[in-house]
C-alpha cells in the first residue's frame, strides 16, 4: 500500500471509529437485512420484509431524536428568533448566538443538525440505492418504484433545507461501498464527499422530484395521513424551490401552487389549525383538508415543554420558565398594527409567572401554536402556498390575483380586504399567517428584504439583545467545525 493510501486509511478508520462510537440511530445493515449473491456481492435488503424495514425507518428516523431537536427545536430557532419573530427564551449560548447573529462553528446545535440532516438522507438512499436489486418477487415492481419515489421526494425535501441553511453543501447520492486496499482512493471520495455548488443541489433536488412524479411513484395524497410523501407534497416542494433565487421561477410557482389547490382546501377557521381534538384533549388536530405534509411525533418526551411550555392535557402543567422560543415585540406589533387579533391569540398565550426575563411577570407571552405532547409539525400546508403564488403574481406584474389571494387569507382572519397589495403586503402576511412555522427567516432572504429588516430591528425592538449587523455571508450557517475537522475536503463558508 502507497504512502497516500496509507493516508487515506488512516482519515478512513479514524472516520468510523468516530462514527461507531456515536448513537446515530441508523438501521443496522445486519443478517436480518442483507445477504450476498452468488458473486459475493453484497444485496443490503435480501427480501421485501428489509425492504419494508428500511422504508418504514425512513419515515420513523424523522420522528425520532434528534428529529425532534432538528425539525421541531432548531428549525424554529433558524427560521424565529434567528430572525424578528422571536427571542431565545433558554439562554444557552447555542440559542442565544443565533439570535444575536453571532453563531459560530463550534455550535453544537448546528452540528448535531447537520448530522441529523445527512442522518435523513442516508435513510432516503437506503431505499433509493437498494430497492431495485431487492431478490424477492414478492416485492412487487408497483411497490419498489413507489417506495423509490417517497424517498427520492424525502431526499429532495431534506436537501431543500440543508441548501438553504448551509449554501453549497456535499451532495451524498450513494452509499459506499466496504473499504479494500483496491478501491480506497474511490471510495475515500464517497465518505469525504467535497462541497457541491448550491446551483447543483437544487438541480438535483428537482430532479429527484420530478423523477418521483413519474407515472406509477409518489402516490396521490392520502387525506387521512398526511404524514406521507404525496404528489401533492412534491407539488408543494417544486413550488418551494422555484421561489428560491438561485433557481427562481414564478411561472412555475404559480402552475405548481395550482396542482396542490386541486387536493387540499383551506380550514374554515384558523383556530381549528392548532386547535386539540374534541374527541381526545391529548391529540392536536391532525390531517386537516388544509395540511399537504405533516411529521407526526409521538407523545413525550421534555421537547414538548421546551417548545411550547405547557401540556394542554395536563391540569397541573404550568408555564415555569422561559423555555426556548419568546415571541418578539416586533412581532407582536405587527399583529397589533394590523388588527390581527384572530391569529395573534393562535400562536401567543399569556400567562402570570412568577419570574421575569424579556417582559414583566405579569401576562408574560409564550409561543402558542404548539400545544400538545402529541403533536405534529406542519410542514407544508395550503395557506403558504397560497401567499407564495401570490408573492408570484405580484413580482410578475399581476396585483390583481394576488390581492384575491392575501384577501381569502385575510378574510379568514377577520381582518378586512386590501384594495391591491404590494410584495411588501405579501411578505407580512406570511409572516402573520405563518409565525412559528419555520418559514420567517426563509422568506426574508429570498426575498431580499434581511438587511434592511433584520439590521434595523434593533432600533425597533428594545427586547432584543444586541445584533451584529446580517451580511451576504451570514444569510447562510457556518459548516459545523466538527465536519470540518473529520473531512479534509470540507472548507469553512465564507465569513465564519
Amino acid at each position: 500500500m502507497n504512502m497516500k493510501n496509507i493516508v487515506k486509511l488512516t482519515y478512513l478508520l479514524a472516520f468510523l471509529t468516530a462514527l461507531s462510537a456515536c448513537d446515530l440511530n441508523l438501521q443496522p445493515i445486519s443478517e436480518k437485512t442483507y445477504k450476498e449473491d452468488a458473486s459475493g456481492n453484497t444485496i443490503k435488503l435480501k427480501d421485501r420484509d428489509a425492504a419494508l424495514a428500511a422504508y418504514t425507518y425512513m419515515y420513523n428516523i424523522m420522528t425520532q431524536n434528534p428529529g425532534v431537536e432538528g425539525y421541531a427545536l432548531d428549525m424554529l430557532i433558524y427560521s424565529d428568533s434567528h430572525a424578528d419573530n422571536s427571542y431565545r427564551g433558554a439562554t444557552d449560548v447555542e440559542l442565544t448566538q443565533l439570535e444575536q447573529q453571532r453563531q459560530d462553528g463550534i455550535n453544537k446545535n448546528i452540528n448535531r443538525d447537520w448530522d441529523y440532516f445527512y442522518q435523513l438522507i442516508g435513510a432516503a438512499n437506503n431505499v433509493i440505492c437498494n430497492i431495485d436489486s431487492v431478490p424477492d418477487a414478492t416485492l412487487t415492481l408497483a411497490e419498489r418504484k413507489q417506495w423509490k419515489a417517497e424517498a427520492l421526494v424525502m431526499r429532495a425535501m431534506v436537501y431543500f433545507d440543508i441548501v438553504r441553511l448551509w449554501g453549497d453543501v456535499p451532495l451524498v447520492l450513494v452509499q459506499p461501498p466496504a473499504i479494500s486496499n483496491a478501491n480506497i482512493s474511490e471510495v475515500y471520495k464517497l465518505y469525504y464527499p467535497p462541497r457541491d455548488s448550491s446551483a447543483r443541489v437544487y438541480r438535483q433536488i428537482v430532479d429527484d422530484v420530478n423523477k418521483a412524479l413519474e407515472p406509477g411513484g409518489v402516490p396521490e395524497i392520502d387525506k387521512s395521513n398526511k404524514f406521507k410523501f404525496s404528489k401533492t407534497v412534491a407539488y408543494a416542494l417544486l413550488a418551494k424551490i422555484y421561489a428560491e433565487q438561485p433557481i427562481r421561477d414564478y411561472n412555475k410557482v404559480i402552475q405548481y401552487v395550482t396542482e396542490v389547490e386541486k387536493d387540499v382546501t383551506l380550514m374554515p377557521k384558523y383556530s381549528d389549525l392548532f386547535a386539540m381534538n374534541s374527541s381526545n384533549t391529548d391529540v392536536l388536530n391532525r390531517n386537516s383538508t388544509e395540511s399537504i405534509f405533516e411529521i407526526t411525533f409521538p407523545g413525550g418526551g421534555n421537547w414538548v415543554t421546551w417548545m411550547c411550555g405547557v401540556d394542554m392535557s395536563d391540569a397541573n402543567s404550568k408555564y415555569d420558565w422561559a423555555k426556548w422560543y419568546t415571541p418578539s415585540r416586533d412581532l407582536i406589533d405587527a399583529f397589533t398594527k394590523a388588527g390581527d387579533t384572530e391569529r395573534m391569540n393562535q400562536t401567543i398565550i399569556r400567562a402570570d409567572v412568577t419570574w421575569s426575563n424579556h417582559y414583566p411577570s405579569k401576562g408574560y407571552p409564550f409561543m402558542y401554536k404548539l400545544r400538545s405532547k402529541f403533536h405534529s409539525i406542519i410542514k407544508f400546508r395550503l395557506a403558504d402556498m397560497l401567499l407564495l403564488k401570490a408573492e408570484a403574481y405580484v413580482n410578475l406584474g399581476d396585483a390583481t390575483n394576488a390581492t384575491i389571494l392575501v384577501n381569502k387569507i385575510r378574510t379568514r382572519a377577520k381582518l378586512a380586504s386590501l384594495s391591491t397589495v404590494t410584495a411588501d403586503d405579501v411578505l407580512n402576511e406570511r409572516r402573520l399567517e405563518l409565525a412559528f412555522e419555520s418559514q420567517r427567516w426563509f422568506d426574508l432572504v429570498r426575498t431580499g428584504k434581511v438587511f434592511s429588516i433584520m439590521n434595523t430591528l434593533n432600533s425597533r425592538d428594545v427586547g432584543r439583545l444586541p445584533m451584529d449587523p446580517v451580511t451576504i455571508e451570514k444569510t447562510i450557517l457556518p459548516i459545523p467545525q466538527p465536519q470540518i475537522d473529520k473531512n479534509p475536503s470540507m472548507v469553512q463558508n465564507p465569513g465564519y
